[in-house]
């Protein structure tokens, strides 16, 4: 009887043992005196204290086995929710008028060490001579230090007088999502922070593949510009061969972590390490991974690692945490130091680095950065840049790191931006096909009174660069896709951007020599090297000049032109004559082609709330003028 009872206790317990279940809970947390959205709100499990933070919408998501959520913010009184069966809890915080006053009194006790920034929101009562002003939300943050490079944007030339336009390809696309980032919170971008040629290459373009031993081909297409239905548009697109997963070399990769103190919010470090497991089940046994982090001092934490010991690679990912001074280039020399250790002949080799660029301690400067990259990349070892956050992203000095080292850049919002980069798009961001890529344009004076390049601003090189091949340029990536775009204004078209200069009195004026009966607007050249090479090859297309109706272009053409459009509108840019967000939306949406993964969709989106946020702009800087002048 006793040897029964034993198994049936046993039976008895298991089944009476209810297994802790996780559930993923969201909400949007607001005011609860005016329903707007409170950043930063701690939202956390009761019993452990484990939590996330609202982002800037007052938008949460939180996996939890508990059955109660905290919610506290600086000066609003806490509050815990029973979680029941709710997958959704939209919570309003109530003001806490005592406690405020104590946080803004220790606030500025403490200021050494944290700025506060308060935002007045005011309600003014039907009374105006009494009225109700609302709650101050006082709230530690860092100061904004974002810092974008200076954009002059490129003017028209005359080809009688600049014949060529030279430059390099860039495959980047990090100013896209940061501009998406400043849209979904609801503002506008600074100006330097939109690069129009990264917008229109965030995009994958419908290019024939190369079918020749070249591992790109050129592309070409004219039409009308849909800003100015007298100009022309000319777009050059590059399509790079694509290899499947299975066929690219072995990867000898280095992620080199900044795990500094600016690192430890939610949207850095936290996104990072999930970013970087995205990246690590796509590795295979024959790749190899290290890491390497930096803060204070750098420091190794996983050897050289097989990419199939996917666990082993998860673990050492899990264990790091943000403290400390920011030391980037001790954390350089190392992570080249490893790579170059576990070089692979023939193979992909490559430190990927992820950081916000805020380098602080030893080489800082983006001249000593440069320097510091350029001679690495010596060595045949590649450099990717993955940036995080906001607040304090120094985009100018992660996109010159990318450039001297012959990588890409890549700005990482969310982990939907991190399975692009890389997952869907792990072959063009991580296996070079050709490097050193530049392009150079010759444009017929016969037919082309003014040329203009969209975008690239940064990528200008001298007409001597191009046959010069100690000159660093672009790299393609395997199936990357590159896409430029010329405005044309066509001989005999009247423009102010095209004025006209009175006769030189002292030297001879040159006239237009090119009476010629050649059907071409322009002719494109373009040189490469194979990764491993030191010598380039030369190719080049010419273009016919057409009249094509704009309606009759591509979904590639329309879609490239609408982006660059949207660019136009959101730099403000002397050049974008009659574009509007209406016409934007209408080039969109007759031009979304497959659309596999919603990329082309998400524009839309965007688009429309840029042209709401526009217009609530402009309102609100119109209703200051009128209030100044009275």
């Amino acid at each position: 009887m006793k040897k029964l009872l034993l198994p049936i206790f046993v039976v008895l317990f298991l089944f009476g043992f209810k297994a802790t279940t996780v559930k993923t809970i969201q909400g949007i947390v607001t005011d609860k005196s005016d329903g707007l959205p409170l950043p930063g709100v701690q939202v956390q499990v009761a019993k452990t204290k484990k939590g996330v933070v609202t982002d800037l919408q007052g938008k949460y998501t939180i996996a939890m086995n508990d059955d109660e959520l905290q919610f506290s913010y600086v000066g609003y009184k806490t509050q815990k929710i029973k979680v029941g069966n709710k997958a959704r809890i939209n919570i309003a915080l109530e003001a806490d008028h005592q406690s405020l006053n104590e946080v803004v009194v220790m606030g500025y006790q403490n200021r050494a060490e944290k700025k506060m920034v308060t935002a007045s929101v005011m309600t003014i009562g039907q009374n105006s001579a009494s009225p109700a002003y609302g709650i101050s939300r006082s709230v530690y943050t860092e100061p904004n230090t974002e810092s974008y490079a200076a954009i002059q944007e490129n003017a028209f030339h005359n080809p009688d007088q600049t014949p060529l336009s030279t430059f390099s390809i860039d495959v980047d696309a990090a100013s896209y999502s940061n501009v998406r980032r400043y849209l979904n919170n609801g503002g506008l971008p600074p100006k330097d922070a939109v690069r129009i040629e990264e917008m229109i290459n965030y995009f994958d373009y419908d290019y024939p593949q190369p079918k020749g031993n070249d591992p790109v081909n050129i592309i070409t297409e004219i039409s009308t510009a849909p800003w100015n239905n007298k100009h022309k548009l000319v777009q050059i697109g590059l399509q790079g061969r694509k290899m499947k997963t299975e066929q690219l070399p072995a990867s000898n990769l280095v992620f080199l972590i900044d795990v500094s103190g600016s690192m430890a919010q939610p949207n850095k470090l936290p996104l990072l390490i999930s970013s970087f497991k995205l990246l690590t089940n796509q590795l295979r046994e024959k790749d190899k991974v290290a890491i390497v982090v930096y803060a204070g001092n750098s420091g190794l934490v996983l050897p050289s690692t097989p990419g199939n010991l996917k666990n082993t690679i998860k673990e050492a990912l899990n264990k790091l945490s943000a403290g400390g001074s920011t030391a980037g280039g001790q954390g350089i020399e190392l992570a080249y130091k490893i790579a170059s250790q576990h070089f692979i002949k023939g193979g992909n080799n490559r430190v990927i680095l992820a950081t916000d660029g805020d380098f602080n301690v030893g080489a800082s400067s983006d001249k000593d950065m440069e320097q510091l990259i350029e001679e690495k990349r010596k060595s045949g070892v590649f450099l990717t840049v993955l940036g995080y956050g906001m607040g304090n992203t120094k985009d100018s000095k992660m996109e010159t790191l990318a450039d001297k080292g012959n990588g890409n850049y890549a700005y990482i919002d969310n982990i939907t931006e991190a399975r692009k980069v890389l997952v869907n798009e792990f072959g063009g961001t991580l296996f070079t096909i050709a490097k050193d890529v530049k392009l150079q344009v010759e444009f017929n004076p016969a037919k082309v009174q003014a040329y203009r390049l969209i975008g690239y601003e940064n990528r200008l090189l001298q007409d001597k660069d191009f046959n010069d091949d100690r000159k660093d340029a672009g790299d393609l990536g395997s199936g990357h896709t590159v896409t430029a775009l010329y405005e044309i204004i066509p001989v005999g078209v009247q423009s102010s951007f095209s004025p006209s200069v009175d006769p030189l009195k002292y030297q001879e004026n040159k006239k237009n020599t090119s009476k010629n009966n050649s059907p071409e607007m322009l002719t494109v050249k373009l040189r490469y090297k194979q990764p491993d090479g030191d010598s380039s090859k030369l190719l080049q297309k010419s273009v016919i000049d057409a009249s094509n109706l704009f309606e009759g272009s591509s979904n590639n053409f329309r879609f490239a032109a609408a982006v660059a459009e949207f660019g136009m509108l959101l730099r403000q840019s002397d050049f974008k004559q009659n574009a509007s967000f209406a016409q934007v939306i209408s080039l969109a949406e007759q031009s979304m082609g497959k659309d596999t993964e919603g990329y082309r969709s998400e524009f839309l989106k965007l688009v429309k709330s840029s042209q709401l946020l526009a217009k609530d702009l402009l309102t609100i800087e119109d209703t200051k003028d009128h209030n100044e002048k009275n």
